[in-house]
């Protein structure tokens, strides 16, 4: 026999629950009736919600949608069981009836940011009335082209209404800070450390560039970008350029996320240590010095170092300065590798052949100190045969 179901289990299978709505949400709906008053909305569950037919009737009476449309609303209250709603369309006879609500509810509205005046923007809400909006209530980040909003149409909500509607102050950061919580919540389900993401490179600095995720902004550090040394990201990226890295840290807490670019690469120490062997002589480039010798880049984020000891040659150095120059390509010999530790030891090139003939000079000249006393001259060797005789 099948089973006899409870009227609220059939409304809840056939999506007939009637929805609550808090003020000022949201609705993408469809006109279902139009009357000399009222134009009604399909509010889903076989409910409807209805709004003022003014709010689409222009100054000559002529109706500006039709049955079967599809409009965006927001809810303004319920009164008797019926839900009223309002639009962004604005028209002289509404708008301060609409103002008051859309600043008591908080609701959104369409305006359009019309010139820049005295400490913010004019912005003009219809013919016949417009708001004012601070600089710090445009944008939730520093305003740095305040041109660049001139004459673009922005959702706004009333932060202040007095004066009958003769004192309109506009905030756009309710609605942007809302979205930003619901793109962090929507990345925080998303993201996770370790994986590889794209972003795109919002501004550029000496320490590195800030990547935007879809919502929130990561730091690429320059110690991040590239296995080899760089010496300002302004010469690898600019805003706007699409970067790929691996998130390498994640904390939600202080809204910081930093990424790697190079761990997308592939790490230069592990050919090295395949290709290179100890004796081996190339060339490299003096990237640093220090007290304890210098460090060599032999190829894009491999180092070697030369200690001090190499580059004294007998003499009494203080530092690798002594000797090199930072930029100075040289020729250096491979004389040990780490490979667990991806460390190089390097030497000088000629450093061996040097030392060796260094050495040969100095008993040649000991040789011919010391043979006077060995042999004498030929005079004297004479002297003595004859003495022997």
């Amino acid at each position: 026999m099948e089973e006899t179901k409870s009227f609220s289990e059939l409304l809840n299978e056939t999506n007939l629950t009637p929805r609550r709505f808090s003020a000022g949400e949201r609705i993408d709906t469809v006109i279902v009736k139009i009357t000399p008053d009222w134009i009604f909305i399909d509010l889903g569950a076989k409910s409807e919600g209805y709004l003022d037919k003014k709010e689409f009737t222009d100054e000559d009476g002529n109706l500006a949608v039709k049955e079967g449309d599809s409009i965006t609303a927001y809810f303004l209250s319920s009164r008797h069981g019926e839900k009223l709603f309002t639009t962004k369309l604005l028209t002289s006879k509404s708008v301060n009836d609409f103002l008051f609500d859309a600043y008591k509810n908080q609701i959104p509205l369409e305006a359009t940011v019309e010139k820049e005046i005295k400490g913010g923007f004019s912005v003009k809400i219809n013919q016949n009335v417009s708001g004012f909006c601070p600089y710090s209530l445009m944008d939730i980040k520093k305003i740095d082209d305040a041109a660049s909003y001139i004459g673009k149409k922005l959702d706004f909500v009333v932060a202040e209404y007095s004066e009958n509607g003769r004192n309109i102050i506009l905030s756009r950061r309710p609605l942007l800070e809302k979205m930003e919580k619901e793109k962090i919540t929507a990345l925080k389900n998303s993201l996770q450390k370790g994986m590889t993401i794209s972003g795109i490179v919002a501004r550029v600095q000496k320490f590195g560039a800030f990547v935007d995720l879809g919502g929130v902004q990561a730091l690429l550090p320059i110690s991040e970008i590239g296995w080899g040394k760089i010496d300002d990201p302004k010469f690898l990226y600019s805003p706007g350029d699409q970067v790929e890295a691996v998130i390498i840290n994640l904390d939600w807490e202080n809204n910081r996320i930093t990424l790697s670019a190079k761990a997308t690469l592939p790490n230069p120490w592990d050919e090295a240590m395949r290709k290179y062997a100890e004796g081996s002589v190339l060339k490299g480039t003096v990237s640093h010095l220090t007290n304890f010798g210098a460090f060599v880049t032999v190829e894009a984020g491999v180092e070697g170092l030369v200690h001090i000891a190499k580059l004294a040659r007998g003499k009494k150095i203080k530092h690798a300065g002594d000797v090199l120059k930072a930029g100075e390509e040289i020729e250096v010999k491979i004389e040990k590798i780490d490979r667990e530790n991806k460390k190089i030891s390097l030497d000088l090139a000629g450093n061996e052949k040097d030392t060796s003939a260094a050495g040969d000079e100095e008993d040649f000249r000991n040789y011919i100190t010391k043979s006077p006393k060995a042999m004498g001259t030929l005079g004297d060797l004479l002297k003595k045969s004859n003495k022997k005789s």
